[in-house]
């Protein structure tokens, strides 16, 4: 899909993203909303920051919230070498003949930052949770209500046989920040 007046009507008349930004917002923040191929998603301002302890082993099968201290601010420091998870500010809605991938901001990548989220299936809709790594020895800021990665939507000429709602994903029409689980627990 290119940048258009016909894309763009599309995704807003569809109530793919919400709230929906139909230019980019650049000046003095990292860029958010429409961009050439994709959406520039912003973070809201809550976060699960990793507080290790001696011996702590993280499991995705059976994840302790307790190692994940609750933040909200405007500005969230990421420790040296550690990981944060936090949630997109817009709610999507992918139609089922859409599938959805995100890449993290080059401004945070040159920054020792890893931007990770699964892909979005045809489907699914909720906020997205993005865990977001540090790889550098030093602690690094991530800014809320600014932009954290690109969303490009790869649309299909038909869609496909099972979408996320079909199989009742686990993650479905997720509110907040979701840590891992198994089998919907």
């Amino acid at each position: 899909m290119v940048k258009n007046d016909l894309w763009i009507r599309t995704m807003a008349e569809k109530g793919m993203i919400e709230p929906f930004n139909q230019d980019q917002v650049r000046k003095g923040v990292i860029s958010s909303g429409v961009s050439s191929y994709g959406y520039d998603m912003r973070i809201a301002d809550e976060f699960r920051i990793l507080r290790p302890s001696a011996g702590m082993i993280i499991d995705p099968k059976n994840f302790e919230a307790l190692h994940m201290e609750k933040f909200q601010g405007d500005v969230c420091e990421i420790p040296a070498n550690s990981y944060v998870i936090c949630r997109s500010l817009e709610y999507f809605r992918i139609p089922r003949e859409t599938l959805a991938i995100c890449f993290g901001k080059s401004t945070y990548a040159r920054s020792g930052v890893i931007v990770n989220v699964t892909p979005l299936e045809p489907e699914w809709e909720g906020f997205i949770t993005i865990s977001v790594s540090n790889t550098a020895p030093v602690p690094v800021r991530l800014y809320a209500n600014e932009g954290i990665g690109q969303v490009v939507f790869l649309e299909s000429k038909e869609p496909c046989g099972t979408s996320y709602a079909d199989k009742k994903g686990k993650y479905q029409a997720q509110k907040g920040i979701v840590l891992s689980k198994v089998d919907g627990k």
